[in-house]
């Protein structure tokens, strides 16, 4: 998906090209509409609505792990007006998580997190072979009547059992949270319409009702699970108990948001890749230790997350075009990680390729949640080949009306 030369710009054409990207072909494979894109405006173009879209890899990692472009942070979307998609109830929640956080406060925060450091991952681990074990006898049973639903059965469970177990969440409420993270996901949309932004916007009250809930009752019965150290944590920089309890509630969305969406995207493409083509399959059930490639290679070729959002700190020029400060760039990482400059041949997937891509952005916003990620990808992979016979796919799947956020909304399998 290179670009040799931009044509002249021309926003009615780009405007198109959006509307298409929304319809099912477009979001069946997004990749024609980038190529596309790129062709038109080069590796940085005008967007059709405001600011630049940026599809060069080198541009985007630049961008990433620049100090220079910052978040669109609680304080810049209160600057758009009452009027814009960053005044929404939803939009001006995620304003104050930790991904939309700047320095110093970003540190502040993540410093009260901690991390997904080597014990709490090898915790996870032996809830995740468990989990994975039992999920996997559930597909075996369903695939013994026939076709089976991947996604639903196994990328959707895994997710949450993982988080909910870690955080001591309920298995009664897994359900609820993961649904309420389907719908709250849209305010992080590229161009969500009044109509997803209003879902996004009930199920933001609802995950705040019950978190808050969670930390109050964390905060009355401690223990020694993620959240009750998060308490400790706050309570000793943060006088005031009601602003830690909401901070400690702010780290607990974000988590689950995070843990829950785009690893269950990410599992479901995983098996994708694995099932459109027998040869896959045959190669990681031969070559074991493939299986950390591939899921590198799945993250490049289809990432879980599209677009990527940044602001200039101030007046710049972004691969000769003169951009404001405040002003966004949308950067899209899964056309940058199709970019010819930086990948031979970046439409053929290839388990053996280096890996390189931006799925899980870069610098101080590098993704916190990256090792759990990886691991529950990683590990589906190595039991699903050593416990199933190939699957094969039955139908390409469906997908979420989405274009920043990538979601299958199916997987039907069958055994070969």
């Amino acid at each position: 998906m290179g670009v040799v030369s931009a044509r002249p710009y021309d926003r009615r054409a780009a405007v198109s090209l959006f509307s298409r990207l929304r319809t099912a072909a477009g979001q069946a494979d997004p990749f024609p509409f980038y190529a596309e894109l790129a062709e038109r405006g080069g590796a940085v173009g005008p967007a059709p609505w405001g600011g630049s879209l940026v599809t060069g890899f080198d541009l985007c990692d630049q961008i990433l792990r620049s100090r220079e472009w910052l978040e669109p942070d609680a304080h810049w979307r209160e600057r758009q007006g009452a009027g814009t998609r960053w005044n929404a109830p939803s939009s001006r929640e995620m304003g104050r998580t930790l991904p939309a956080l700047n320095p110093p406060d970003h540190t502040r925060v993540r410093r009260a997190a901690g991390g997904f450091d080597r014990t709490a991952v090898q915790d996870m681990g032996r809830t995740l072979d468990e989990v994975t074990h039992r999920l996997l006898d559930d597909l075996a049973d369903r695939l013994r009547d026939g076709e089976a639903d991947f996604a639903t059965l196994v990328s959707e469970e895994l997710p949450v059992a993982t988080i909910g177990h870690w955080l001591g969440l309920p298995a009664t409420d897994w359900p609820l949270l993961r649904d309420l993270t389907h719908e709250q996901v849209f305010t992080q949309e590229l161009l969500p319409s009044a109509t997803q932004l209003a879902r996004s916007d009930a199920a933001t009250a609802a995950l705040r009702t019950y978190f808050v809930d969670l930390v109050h009752g964390r905060r009355d019965r401690p223990g020694t699970d993620p959240v009750s150290r998060w308490i400790r944590a706050w309570d000793a920089v943060e006088p005031d108990r009601a602003e830690a309890d909401e901070q400690v509630y702010l780290l607990a969305l974000f988590v689950v948001l995070a843990a829950l969406e785009t690893t269950s995207t990410l599992l479901t493409m995983v098996a994708l890749r694995l099932v459109e083509q027998p040869d896959r399959w045959n190669l990681i059930a031969s070559c074991p230790d493939l299986v950390p490639s591939f899921v590198e290679e799945t993250l490049r070729y289809d990432p879980p997350t599209h677009v990527i959002s940044r602001v200039a700190a101030r007046d710049t020029v972004l691969g000769g075009r003169e951009i404001r400060r405040d002003e966004m760039a949308h950067l899209l990482v899964a056309a940058a990680h199709r970019d010819p400059a930086r990948h031979a041949d970046p439409d053929r997937f290839d388990p053996l390729r280096k890996p390189a891509h931006l799925a899980f952005s870069g610098g101080i916003h590098y993704c916190l949640g990256a090792p759990l990620a990886r691991l529950e990808a990683q590990t589906l992979l190595r039991h699903l080949t050593r416990r199933l016979p190939r699957l094969t796919l039955v139908r390409p799947p469906t997908w979420a009306p989405r274009v920043a956020f990538r979601r299958p909304l199916n997987l039907d399998v069958a055994l070969a």
